[in-house]
């Protein structure tokens, strides 16, 4: 393992975490559109999906005839943003622009899927994660410091 691995492996942590809570801010920012830009519906909320980079490339010799893996814990990696498609909350208020003229639904309002206690929990959990990479960078920073100490003495 290199010396600035886990500073490559944290700075991951940090742009994958640093998404996440711009995606949470948008969820926020339109917890009340009723209609998005393409004029078809209320804004539906996004979720960040991650994953492990998948570095599972194997090193073979003759000495090794099964070879090595470097194992898992090499970064994280979003994989998408996708819409999700939990049902939309209905409000009455036959005033709105957008309420239901016609059916059963008449007078509702379909609002978006955006729950703020949910915004909220996935924010504090993405700074709590940003912040915990920005520790193992400082951490690493400082080890590698009193590395360069000790090789100098």
């Amino acid at each position: 393992m290199g010396m600035y691995n886990s500073i490559n492996i944290s700075s991951t942590g940090l742009s994958a975490q640093r998404l996440r809570m711009d995606v949470v801010s948008n969820n926020i920012a339109n917890a009340t559109t009723t209609r998005n830009a393409n004029g078809d519906g209320p804004f539906r909320r996004d979720r960040v999906i991650m994953t492990p980079m998948n570095l599972r490339t194997r090193w073979k010799s003759p000495l090794y005839p099964f070879g090595l893996s470097p194992g898992e814990g090499k970064g994280v990696k979003v994989m998408k943003i996708e819409k999700d498609m939990a049902p939309l909350r209905l409000v009455y208020d036959p005033t709105h622009p957008d309420s239901i003229q016609i059916g059963p639904k008449k007078g509702y309002v379909e609002m978006p899927n955006v729950n703020i206690v949910t915004e909220m929990t996935d924010m504090i959990s993405a700074s709590r994660s940003y912040e915990a990479n920005v520790q193992m960078i400082n951490g690493s920073k400082a080890m590698i410091n009193k590395a360069m100490e000790i090789g100098r003495a």
